[in-house]
């Protein structure tokens, strides 16, 4: 039987992994391999699993804490998958608040599953508008120091490290960051890709499919800032049912919904990870997003769908408390709803803070 090969990628919040695992997803279905999908997040109800789901990819779910404290989850989730149809590739997505992942995800499942899985070099991809401040030591970075412990440490424990979103810099923009990643990992090798257009793409699938001694950085990691730094998170998933007496965009509705949160955010001077909504209705499916204080909300994917009812999953990861966060949701929702002359319903809302890693496995050394 031939082993299933697995391919994780980390990242912080907003650094595309998604849009990166769903064209890998389209580049290795192409090559006509069959591929599974894992996402994962602190809560259930995640836009990353509707959105890969509604473009027709196998999809499980690991849900209420990270990969490593999810160990058996994440396996049970592939298996589920095995049985549906047996994937040839297996595509993971952990939280991207996590780090730690090669201690306690690649090197138990090389010592466990050896024979089950082909584990790929594990990347991480670099999201250039928070690595830029965090990596130059800007006082203003917009997280605090245990926040950004956690962003270095990701790419502390990179086989490679991919600077994506290169659409969105000129040259000169790259090659600092190239220079600020080489001084944090010296000598690593960084790639430059853009997931939405798929610049750079073939240079990903070529690292990814390498065999060789990956997997190895084990962190000296300590477990107490970096559960402070996850801590000061905010972590919102929610589902609202939007009606409306006259048809309206659903795309210029999740728009206004983030762009409501971007402002009222930045005027509480709370700094935003990631906030992401798609919105579903009858097979028609549209996601905004933003990534940061710096960026405006955008329409990553039009449904170009005008409907009287549609349903909305919103995500927000923010540097506020989740009862803050929690009021800020609601308020947007309630004022893209007004302009509207329609009624938002929420009918299931999440707000968390991530709670204290607890990994099921965690190898001090390399198998």
């Amino acid at each position: 039987m031939s082993s299933i090969r697995f391919i994780m990628l980390g990242g912080f919040l907003g650094a595309g992994k998604t849009t990166t695992i769903a064209r890998l997803a389209r580049t290795y279905q192409e090559q006509g391999l069959r591929v599974g999908v894992v996402t994962n997040d602190q809560a259930a109800n995640l836009v990353d699993t509707h959105l890969l789901r509604s473009q027709g990819f196998d999809v499980g779910e690991v849900a209420g804490a990270c990969f490593c404290c999810k160990f058996n989850d994440l396996t049970d989730t592939i298996s589920r998958l095995e049985a549906d149809q047996r994937p040839d590739v297996v595509l993971a997505e952990p939280v991207g608040s996590c780090t730690d992942l090669v201690a306690t995800v690649m090197q138990p499942i090389m010592a466990l599953y050896g024979e089950k899985f082909d584990v790929a070099p594990y990347g991480v991809l670099l999201k250039p508008s928070h690595g830029r401040r965090i990596l130059s030591g800007d006082p203003k970075a917009g997280f605090s120091p245990k926040a950004a412990y956690i962003f270095k440490k990701q790419l502390e424990e990179a086989d490679f490290i991919v600077i994506n979103r290169i659409d969105e810099l000129d040259g000169e923009e790259v090659d600092e960051l190239a220079g600020m990643i080489d001084a944090e990992r010296p000598g690593v090798p960084i790639l430059r890709a853009s997931a939405r257009t798929g610049e750079g793409f073939d240079a990903l699938v070529e690292t990814l499919d390498q065999r060789g001694a990956f997997g190895k950085n084990i962190l000296d990691i300590d477990y107490d800032i970096y559960a402070e730094g996850e801590a000061e998170l905010g972590w919102l998933n929610a589902n609202v049912r939007i009606t409306a007496a006259e048809q309206f965009s659903l795309d210029d509705l999740l728009v206004d919904i983030i762009g409501r949160l971007r402002t009222s955010l930045a005027a509480a001077g709370a700094e935003t990870a990631h906030l992401k909504a798609i919105g579903l209705w009858e097979g028609y499916h549209g996601v905004a997003n933003l990534v940061s204080r710096d960026a405006p909300a955008e329409l990553s994917l039009a449904s170009d769908c005008r409907t009287k009812i549609a349903d909305v999953v919103i995500n927000a990861r923010v540097a506020t408390s989740p009862d803050s966060l929690q009021r800020h949701v609601e308020d947007a929702v309630a004022a893209a709803c007004d302009a509207l002359n329609a009624e938002g319903e929420f009918q299931n809302i999440q707000c968390l803070s991530p709670g204290r890693p607890t990994p099921t496995h965690r190898y001090s050394a390399t198998s």
